[in-house]
């Protein structure tokens, strides 16, 4: 599993993915590390194949007994399954996750890690000396969703917005914006169910100041290109195949 470093100043984001020992018939996904002093937070830690090397991985950055905080934007299996298998490593942490799918995720082993229900109207976690913040993302594609912001590094982390289904060889970083259109086009149209759920997410995202956003599969956008996502999915009709 490839891991890079996205943001180094006061505090650390690291991002998880391109593993190319996965199983070809598993989704590649990206998974994302925030180090800020003595805590550090696993933003959606992956499906339970992915357990085992993601441990090797986060432990390169950080001991277990500073991962404090874990985050789960939605309730689908390749965000939280191995929930578990976390549950028994870091005991003492915390899981931020939709209130609406408490009664779902649970399903995955929640008997030690405390769940920190988010409200659907948003909320927000510090971490050392930056505040992260819960954005509403709600039917994107998920009807109780969330994605993470930070106002200091200016990473938005997007979750499935953004998205682009590629081989683990694929590049970290959107280098051709044009190009990169026909690898999220059918992704787009075919999870994210509604055109007013998606101008209402572009309203509140317009707001941030991003400089890199981070979706949970494909590449990251930076500069930009952040914008350019943001007029080329604003002018797609989603909820179509």
């Amino acid at each position: 599993m490839r891991d890079e470093v996205l943001y180094n100043g006061k505090h650390r984001w690291i991002m998880f993915g391109r593993d190319t020992e996965r199983r070809s018939n598993v989704i590649d996904t990206n998974q994302y590390l925030v180090v800020a002093g003595e805590r550090a937070m696993l933003l959606d830690p992956g499906g339970i194949e992915l357990f085992a090397p993601m441990l090797v991985a986060v432990s390169r950055h950080v001991t277990l007994d500073k991962v404090s905080d874990l985050f789960a934007s939605h309730q689908d299996p390749d965000i939280i399954s191995s929930l578990g298998l976390w549950d028994v490593s870091v005991p003492h942490a915390q899981l931020h996750a939709p209130a609406i799918w408490e009664g779902f995720i649970r399903h995955f082993g929640c008997e030690h890690i405390t769940y920190r229900a988010i409200a659907d109207s948003g909320g927000s976690v510090r971490l050392g000396e930056v505040e992260l913040r819960f954005i509403p993302a709600h039917y994107l594609h998920a009807s109780g969703n969330f994605h993470v912001y930070d106002p200091v590094a200016k990473i938005l982390m997007s979750g499935d917005v953004g998205s682009a289904l590629e081989p683990a060889s694929a590049p970290l970083y959107v280098e051709d914006f044009n190009s990169h259109v026909q690898k999220m086009e059918f992704f787009h149209r075919r999870w994210m169910p509604s055109n007013t759920a998606k101008l209402d997410w572009i309203r509140r995202v317009r707001e941030l100041d991003i400089e890199q956003m981070c979706p949970q599969h494909g590449r990251v956008f930076r500069g930009a290109d952040v914008g350019r996502f943001l007029d080329w999915f604003e002018r797609l009709e989603v909820g179509v195949v």
